[in-house]
């Protein structure tokens, strides 16, 4: 079973509210497991725009900008640390290894990896997948829920929803999708 929320954003600012709700959601779980994120979507399409609002969540106050030459960012907070990845300029997914990827995905951290796809094969399954994509005047945030974990990612999003994001939000199972 897996669920599914989407949200339709019409601005750079709801970008970062959704992220920020994001963030919210992501924070109440406990720290008994890594979370894993992935994003996905075109160059552009806003990735690091809703980790900025996530990070945001977390009590971040400084500039967040995509670690695309240093490929992670960690951030440390009271509770938890989150590890914003871009994996856009990566050679070969093994150059994960060298880099020391497992020592990342520890209990209690949060990963989010934009450009996922570029390192398969090493990264480990995400909780959460959360795709972009161009509308006119806007963008769709789809999220999809891949494990218990997820689940309660979603569940958490979408009980806290407010009407500060000028979205259509909807939470949906979907019964054998993968």
């Amino acid at each position: 079973m897996t669920g599914a929320v989407v949200f339709e954003l019409y601005s750079d600012a709801e970008m970062v509210a959704c992220g920020a709700a994001l963030g919210a959601a992501l924070s109440v779980l406990g720290s008994q497991e890594v979370l894993v994120v992935y994003f996905e979507g075109d160059l552009g399409a806003g990735k690091t725009t809703l980790c900025r609002g996530i990070l945001k969540a977390f009590g971040h106050r400084g500039a967040v900008k995509s670690p695309t030459y240093t490929l992670v960012e960690p951030y440390s907070f009271s509770a938890r640390q989150v590890c914003h990845f871009d994996l856009y300029r990566l050679g070969d997914p093994e150059e994960l290894e060298y880099m020391g990827i497992r020592d990342y995905f520890e209990p209690g951290n949060v990963c989010l990896i934009e450009w996922p796809e570029r390192g398969e094969g090493i990264l480990q399954k995400p909780d959460v997948e959360l795709v972009i994509t161009m509308l006119a005047g806007g963008r769709r945030v789809s999220l999809r829920a891949y494990t218990p974990q997820g689940e309660q990612v979603l569940i958490s999003l979408s009980a806290s929803h407010s009407g500060g994001i000028k979205s259509t939000l909807s939470l949906a199972s979907s019964e054998g999708a993968q």
